[in-house]
């Protein structure tokens, strides 16, 4: 009956701690928590950017001719803005 009687008054310090603190310790809890995931969130995606041993399966010179001439006669941002052709047909209400 003794040993009984020791066990309680170990816990009930204890117990008096939570009930008193018992708020703090769940938002130190909570804060504790969401640091966790975001470092390990962190680190899983730092691991994945850094795989240099990824080979892409599209090759480089896949591209044809008649498609390398269309891409190079497009227009350049840095350049002058082509000039619009008026229209012949019906007009646009929705033209500028």
């Amino acid at each position: 009956m003794k040993k009984n009687g020791d066990i309680s008054t170990l816990v009930k310090p204890i117990g008096h701690l939570f009930h008193k603190y018992h708020l703090t310790i769940f938002i130190l809890f909570i804060v504790g928590c969401l640091v966790a995931a975001v470092l390990l969130l962190n680190n899983i995606l730092d691991n994945a950017s850094n795989q240099d041993e990824y080979k892409s399966s599209i090759s480089a010179g896949s591209l044809d001719q008649s498609t390398l001439d269309r891409i190079n006669a497009l227009h350049k941002s840095s350049g002058p803005l082509p000039e619009t052709q008026a229209a012949t047909g019906r007009s646009d209400p929705f033209y500028e």
